[in-house]
């Protein structure tokens, strides 16, 4: 029996009879000790430099990094692990080389930059995403954080073939920003003649797709080789500017799949059921047995609502290891069996809303296998079936006509709200930290500045940079969800209330309004620009909150006006660590984003609470009006 750790192993006839005996039964088939997701990456352990070839001295292992207050162009680090560090000098400037090598090849980053610096991902050495404090940059180039860097010819001193990413999703120097990166190696026959290029599938900064399906020819201009192979170590720019990273992580692929040998295809007769559950097909009619090499709902044939599909064969696994199923059913049932052990069990009704995962081990080799598919509902028809395995990247064992593509999930209609000369504000519903959150108004600004804004509590959400709004689930079909989608990765806020009456600076603070509070929602004001000032009543005291986006960098600044007969208690903001720096600037949440005071009659207080940090502010009685700007 293979090693399964997350689903009970049960024969195909037990499947059976527990359907048509009990119903009930079946639950205990599908039950999973926590989510799976995708097989996991390699972290390249940073407590020394023994992942690397031979390393100068401009690179090294630290515990933090923290932009030089006198100047911003290099770095402070502090002792300790973790993060890997470039501080060139004039003498001393190498790149750095890592000891594995890769063909096809997942690649996760955290990357830092400092003021004005300059730095590069070379895959394989050779293929080189671009690394630059891009912050305020309005119109990408190839040569800016993200882009794909031209190639070069040397005789001629000129540069071509550069891809500009599609938008600037790069944070301020100092915080850390996250790369994904899927790259497909160059192909080459076995004579050693290149037959495919090397490709960029996906690069992803900061939750932005910058790249998709782009080609590059050759190797980029400064890159450590000349040629092109089918491996290479992958390379970080060491001679041009400070930079920092951390939590790098990788999958590696062959090119291998796997296959289905010796199938079968058993379709039976149209089937009369009360219920959505898998019949016992010992009782049905066979209505055609064939042999294929395909499965597909579309091999369902005639009109019928109800039809029963039984795949029997070998499942081919390329290497030993764990493997990933993902399963999704368009309307209907399946069952996976695999050497008589149950893989997924959808045994209902089931929509491709509801996808399910299953970890298995297996050995190289061929195994029997079983696919059952259900299909008892009269206009919709389809499944999906992905796997994952070691040194395997994703692909589907369906054929493309088992599923119409706009059926799956973000591939239908989409309806985005862009934001032209005029600031938009739209209601709606939002998944806030894993709850929905039903009383909130997302801003759109003209400057590509945005935020979502909680009326119920008075509270920040979050806020990003970039597109929009993505409304499709508010709009496409029946909206039922009535869900927004920021368009990008927002900065997340807490959630909570934003003012409070604290007893003093050590009391906690409200996850919610509290029961015996005197708080209303007095909805919101317009200026000129269109731009809301929000208004509620605290204890009876007003309060305005109004959020203006900057014309000249990735910023938000908040101004808060109060008239109370006490001191009110702002939060400000909170994550697992916060630190102080200089011009009444704080680095919030990892590193994640500035606050930045600009105006206010006290400082704000960093506290542990609750195992969380929290800046808060205390905002002394009468007039008083505070100003802060969050910036990344």
């Amino acid at each position: 029996m293979n090693n399964l750790k997350y689903y009970f192993s049960v024969t195909l006839c037990c499947f059976l009879i527990a359907c048509s005996e009990d119903s009930t039964k079946q639950e205990a088939l599908t039950i999973t000790e926590k989510p799976i997701t995708t097989l996991p990456l390699t972290r390249l352990v940073l407590n020394d430099m023994t992942a690397f070839k031979t390393v100068a001295t401009n690179w090294k292992i630290a515990g933090n990094a923290n932009l030089d207050p006198s100047n911003n162009a290099v770095f402070i680090g502090d002792s300790g692990s973790g993060i890997l560090m470039n501080s060139p000098t004039e003498d001393t400037n190498d790149n750095l080389f890592t000891l594995f090598e890769h063909g096809d090849l997942e690649l996760e980053l955290d990357v830092m930059m400092t003021e004005g610096s300059n730095s590069g991902i070379y895959l394989q050495g050779r293929y080189e995403v671009q690394l630059f404090d891009s912050w305020n940059v309005k119109t990408p180039q190839h040569s800016d954080m993200g882009g794909i860097y031209q190639r070069w010819i040397e005789n001629e001193s000129k540069g071509y073939g550069g891809i500009a990413p599609t938008s600037n999703a790069s944070k301020a120097p100092g915080l850390w920003q996250h790369f994904k990166i899927i790259f497909q190696a160059a192909k080459f026959d076995a004579a050693g003649k290149k037959i495919k290029n090397a490709a960029f599938k996906e690069v992803w900064l900061n939750g932005v797709l910058l790249h998709e399906n782009q080609e590059v020819t050759g190797p980029t201009r400064a890159s450590a080789f000349q040629d092109e192979q089918p491996s290479g170590p992958l390379m970080l720019q060491g001679d041009h500017g400070a930079v920092a990273f951390r939590n790098i992580q990788y999958k590696m692929f062959e090119d291998k799949k796997v296959e289905f040998s010796k199938m079968t295809l058993v379709e039976y007769e149209a089937y009369e059921a009360t219920t959505r559950n898998i019949p016992d097909y010992n009782s049905l009619t066979v209505e055609r047995e064939i042999e294929t090499d395909i499965v597909s709902s579309s091999m369902a044939s005639g009109e019928n609502p109800q039809k029963l599909l039984v795949y029997s064969g070998m499942m081919n696994f390329p290497n030993s290891g764990d493997y990933i199923f993902d399963m999704a059913v368009d309307g209907g049932g399946m069952l996976l069996l695999i050497d008589n052990d149950t893989i997924i069990a959808m045994d209902g009704d089931y929509f491709l809303n509801n996808p399910q995962k299953s970890l298995s081990h297996f050995d190289a080799g061929n195994k029997p296998f079983t696919l059952i598919y259900n299909k008892h509902r009269p206009f919709r028809k389809g499944f999906t079936l992905f796997v994952e395995g070691p040194q395997i990247a994703t692909h589907p064992l369906h054929a493309p006509s088992s599923i119409d593509p706009s059926r799956l999930l973000g591939n239908g209609p989409k309806i985005n709200i862009e934001v032209a000369e005029e600031t938009v504000l739209q209601r709606g519903f939002l998944i806030h930290q894993g709850k929905k959150r039903t009383h909130v108004i997302s801003v759109g600004m003209p400057q590509r500045i945005h935020y979502s804004f909680d009326l119920a509590n008075g509270s920040l959400l979050q806020f990003w940079a970039g597109d929009f709004l993505d409304a499709s689930g508010m709009w496409v079909g029946r909206g039922s969800e009535q869900l927004g989608f920021p368009i990008g990765d927002p900065i997340v806020n807490f959630g909570g209330p934003d003012f409070a009456y604290l007893k003093n600076s050590r009391a906690d603070w409200p996850d919610s309004i509290p029961a015996n509070t005197d708080y209303k929602q007095l909805g919101y004001e317009l200026n000129e620009q269109g731009n809301p000032t929000f208004l509620i009543a605290l204890e009876g005291s007003p309060i305005h909150s109004q959020l203006l986006p900057s014309s000249t960098s990735r910023s938000l600044k908040r101004v808060i006006a109060t008239n109370a007969s006490e001191g009110i208690w702002h939060k400000i903001g909170e994550g697992n660590t916060i630190e102080s720096a200089s011009d009444g600037k704080y680095i919030m949440g990892d590193k994640s984003y500035y606050v930045q005071i600009e105006a206010s009659e006290n400082d704000p207080v960093i506290r542990k609470s609750n195992g969380k940090v929290e800046l808060l502010i205390k905002i002394p009685a009468g007039n008083q009006e505070i100003t802060y700007s969050l910036i990344w």
